[in-house]
């Protein structure tokens, strides 16, 4: 069991990924299997920019209670879904969206960057921990594409210097 918790202003409380589809990697006997389960997100400060993420989820026991510490093997892939444009502006590394992957202490970030020679918005998960964070992590870059008859917007013009 998850808990996705807002990340800031620019999202509000009830955006939650959308669930696309689960498969059991194990099975268990009377408890919940092992998953592996693949969300959908929007960027709430960037229109026309989805994210899609795989998150394990542990069945068994502590799985089902919801007390199960979840590992930090997360995939990401972000592309654009339509007309850019953007909300707000941003600094480096902003978090665009977080969840919680133990009962306390561990949690799941999304963070968005732009590499404004490139015009490409990068999108970096992690975890972390409060005594101990995991090195894992994955990359997804989003170049900005003119779409229909709509020039591409310059992320680098909405990065808070």
């Amino acid at each position: 069991m998850s808990l996705a918790l807002p990340s800031g202003g620019a999202q509000a409380a009830g955006d939650e990924p959308d669930l696309i589809f689960k498969k059991s990697t194990v099975w268990k006997f009377l408890t919940p299997d092992h998953k592996l389960a693949t969300y959908a997100i929007d960027d709430p400060v960037v229109d026309g920019v989805a994210c899609h993420f795989t998150v394990p989820e542990k069945g068994g026991v502590e799985g089902w209670l919801g007390v199960a510490e979840e590992v930090s093997d997360i995939s990401l892939a972000c592309r654009q879904v339509g007309p850019v444009s953007f909300k707000e502006k941003f600094e480096q590394g902003d978090e665009m969206f977080r969840q919680r992957r133990s009962f306390l202490f561990k949690k799941m970030r999304i963070v968005r960057g732009c590499d404004a020679k490139r015009n490409v918005l990068v999108y970096l998960v992690y975890s972390d921990k409060i005594i101990e964070g995991s090195p894992k992590n994955s990359t997804s870059s989003v170049p900005i594409m003119p779409w229909g008859d709509q020039p591409a917007p310059r992320c680098g013009d909405f990065v808070t210097k």
